[in-house]
């Protein structure tokens, strides 16, 4: 490449960020690594590199909960490329973070040179994941394709308002929390309702529990159980 490539490493383990960095280094020699501990700090980076090549997004960090921060990044982002690098190592977490608008997944279990060449891959543009994490279950038309996104089209504030909901908490509750008035979170909940296709609060909320697990194993008990929350 003519120009320098720089990578965001979004990640709060300083240890995984400095194997990536020296990885990073002996495989594409000459790179701009810049680290992120944070999602406020990843959101400092982007605006200090807009120009950056690609990010690196860990799931589980302070200030993300589940694909969050990737949901919030992608359109605010949409020229920067995002791929996951998660320890959250199954093949429907990567196929749910595919559809919430990553461009690649990257097991932390990876060798080098296999994390190389999906980094290769994906400054080329292509899609990385592994190829033994395609299943029958990322066909077109499984049932939370829709409401998967729907949620990618949630605006910054929305998100905020569904993850609060996930939480049980009640609409004069995110009010406080977000600094805004009652009335105006109950138009986001009537928005956030027509966007995912529901009729009820509590539908929305179990829906986010379920779409942001980024743990499989929380999927089938989420499907057992809803968050005790008011109809406002």
């Amino acid at each position: 490449m003519s120009t320098q490539t720089t990578l965001i490493v979004a990640d709060d383990h300083p240890l995984f960020r400095a194997a990536l960095r020296e990885a990073v280094a002996r495989l594409l020699p000459g790179s701009l690594i810049v680290e992120a501990e944070s999602i406020a700090r990843l959101e400092e980076a982007v605006q200090v590199h807009p120009d950056a090549d690609l990010v690196l997004l860990d799931l589980r960090m302070p200030g993300a909960r589940g694909f969050s921060a990737l949901i919030q990044m992608r359109p605010r982002y949409p020229s920067i490329p995002g791929a996951v690098i998660s320890a959250s190592e199954s093949a429907s977490v990567a196929r749910r973070a595919l559809d919430f608008g990553a461009s690649g997944f990257i097991p932390k279990s990876a060798s080098i040179d296999t994390i190389g060449a999906m980094l290769r891959a994906l400054l080329a543009g292509e899609l990385a994941i592994p190829r033994d994490y395609f299943d029958p279950t990322g066909e077109p038309g499984r049932p939370d394709e829709m409401s998967e996104r729907g949620i990618s089209r949630l605006t910054p504030q929305q998100l905020r308002v569904l993850l609060l909901l996930a939480e049980g908490q009640s609409n004069k509750t995110i009010a406080q929390d977000l600094d805004v008035s009652e009335a105006t979170i109950k138009a986001h909940v009537t928005v956030i309702l027509r966007k995912l296709g529901l009729e009820r609060r509590t539908q929305a909320a179990l829906l986010a529990q379920r779409l942001l697990s980024t743990d499989p194993a929380d999927d089938v008990a989420m499907r057992n159980r809803a968050p005790n929350l008011p109809d406002e």
